[in-house]
């Protein structure tokens, strides 16, 4: 039996608010964090994804408070991330009610951090984000908050970052984020055969045919969105029901 695909709800945190945008500009107030957590955990999602997106560009702490918020409404996991850039920034955001951590820019400026993180938690428990832009022939990894190029190709980055001891990959599409004009297959199927883990496809989901065709080529284990869940474009019940009916495996809610 197949493992059963994820539908993940993302916050984009800015302060105290979740945010939303396209392509990691515009920003917009899309709703309260505690507020949405409890609506999808409620909805069947299967993890939730809180991402403080100002952290690493502002240089300040992951806002813990939010996570705790927003772990106390949850019966899901919980992964969670923004500026942490030392394993004690990473403990924080576990002892916050983080199942697991994610990191980007500074796991890309220190690679070794993935190691500390996953030799103190596990692998599984360390998830690396790669926000990734076509650059010609090629992805270059994007960092703080999608807005500078690490001149890193994103193939490279993530075959060097599972060795390191990431358990999971994030891999967020800069060109497709918030479009809403479906995943982006080509890159999501050249991380997953680049990359031994479980990875997580995101930017541009709209319908439910987006999500059925990226589970399709076998290349996501798991999707991950935010706008169309936080205007309510899609419920991640009646998007699951009509992933069950075109044969994706999924967890359906009670």
């Amino acid at each position: 039996m197949s493992l059963a695909h994820r539908i993940i709800p993302c916050l984009d945190t800015d302060g105290a608010r979740v945010v939303k945008g396209v392509n990691f500009v515009n920003l917009r107030d899309a709703g309260d964090p505690v507020a949405l957590a409890a609506r999808y955990n409620k909805e069947g999602a299967d993890e939730l994804v809180v991402l403080d997106i100002a952290a690493s560009r502002d240089r300040r702490p992951t806002f813990l408070e939010t996570i705790r918020r927003v772990a106390a409404e949850l019966s899901i996991p919980l992964t969670a991330g923004g500026g942490i850039r030392t394993l004690a920034d990473g403990r924080s955001v576990v002892r916050a009610g983080a199942d697991k951590v994610t990191v980007n820019t500074a796991a890309v400026a220190r690679p070794e951090l993935i190691t500390e993180l996953s030799r103190e938690f596990g692998a599984q428990a360390v998830v690396l984000a790669i926000d990734a832009k076509r650059n010609g022939n090629h992805w270059d990894v994007m960092v703080r908050g999608g807005r500078e190029s690490a001149s890193r190709d994103a193939i490279d980055w993530a075959k060097q970052a599972v060795a390191l001891g990431a358990g999971e990959i994030l891999l967020t599409s800069v060109d497709r984020d918030g479009t809403q004009r479906g995943f982006d297959a080509k890159l999501t199927s050249a991380i997953s055969k680049a990359a031994s883990v479980p990875v997580i496809a995101s930017g541009g989901a709209k319908l439910p045919e987006h999500f059925e065709e990226i589970f399709k080529t076998g290349a996501a284990d798991a999707a991950l969105a935010a706008s169309i869940f936080h205007d309510g474009v899609q419920s991640i019940r009646a998007l699951k029901e009509f992933l069950a009916v075109h044969g994706i495996e999924v967890r359906l809610p009670c």
